[in-house]
């Protein structure tokens, strides 16, 4: 008989789908109104209820800020019902709040859960991202190398040209130089406006999303939500903490973070068995968003887990009262 302290991420995972699934349907009243706080509000105060509801002993460890800035899901809120496994929780209950406001593409709800102590504690600041798909050979490509170095080596590993290589970058004036280097291999880059949670995860499944690699910085939260979407699928990534001022490091050393150059691999920033859930608020590469019919709402959710690396696709369609 299992242990109830025991990671039950057979019996856990659905329940996280459930979680996710709740934060969509409650933002998606609010896809294309034009108002952000609104809609993350929404979807934090659904996915805050559901979690409540699960038979965990859950601390937040990536979610909306400092418990000074965020009332709800803090970082070291503790959440679940109190009994059953210890665990890790990451979550961005809405990433994509501008996505949602503006009614653009691949706005998600995402969470992951892991046992107790297994997620790296990523402070709020960026984080340099590098990430591919998986059938690769390790550490094919690297954060050491320069961005044009790195687009050779996976083009050469792939046994394509240069030119047929598609990088996914978020657009942002500080991603000017890279996005210029790049471009001078012949590769192609898809800019994406927001969401780097998703860009990475585009990786994963080169073959649906024609994206073969991620670069750039991003929010390190964010890299560690993307990390477990990626354990779970088979990628790989890598993410260096980028410091802006002392602020930032006395905000790592407080997050327990010594070494504050070194780079992460994605099994060192998701270190034990991770299980992840994803659904879509509005239609996106890897999940559709969400559809109204009369009477009824319908999304679809991708839920995953690394112990067994099963990745499951789900409709719920469900009444609106």
């Amino acid at each position: 008989m299992t242990s109830p302290t025991d990671f039950n991420d057979r019996m856990l995972s659905l329940g996280l789908a459930r979680v996710s699934e709740a934060a969509a349907h409650a933002s998606a009243r609010l896809i294309g109104r034009g108002d952000e706080k609104a809609a993350d509000q929404a979807a934090v105060n659904a996915m805050r209820e559901q979690l409540n509801l699960l038979d965990i002993k859950g601390v937040v460890v990536i979610g909306e800020g400092e418990r000074d800035e965020a009332p709800m899901l803090y970082i070291g809120e503790e959440v679940g019902t109190g009994q059953g496994p210890e665990v890790d929780i990451a979550l961005d209950p809405l990433e994509g709040t501008t996505l949602t406001a503006k009614d653009m593409p691949n706005a998600l709800t995402v969470i992951a859960m892991a046992p107790r102590g297994t997620l790296l504690h990523a402070p709020d600041v960026y984080m340099d991202k590098l990430a591919i798909g998986p059938n690769y050979p390790k550490d094919v490509v690297s954060l050491d190398m320069s961005p044009s170095e790195r687009v050779r080596a996976l083009a050469r590993a792939r046994g394509v040209r240069d030119s047929d290589i598609t990088v996914c970058v978020l657009e942002r004036p500080r991603h000017e130089d890279l996005v210029a280097e790049i471009r001078s291999t012949g590769a192609a880059i898809r800019l994406i406006t927001d969401g780097d949670v998703a860009g990475v995860i585009h990786c994963a499944e080169a073959e649906l999303t024609g994206i073969d690699m991620y670069m750039g910085s991003g929010g390190a939260p964010e890299g560690v939500l993307a990390a477990s979407a990626l354990k779970c699928m088979g990628g790989q990534m890598w993410g260096r903490l980028l410091f802006r001022n002392d602020d930032e490091k006395a905000r790592a050393r407080k997050a327990g973070i010594t070494d504050l150059d070194r780079i992460y691999s994605r099994d060192e920033l998701v270190t034990a068995d991770v299980i992840f859930a994803a659904t879509g608020v509005t239609n996106g590469s890897i999940v559709a968003g969400v559809k109204r019919e009369p009477h009824y709402l319908q999304t679809e959710t991708i839920l995953m887990r690394s112990k067994t690396g099963s990745v499951r696709r789900m409709i719920y369609r469900n009444p609106v009262k």
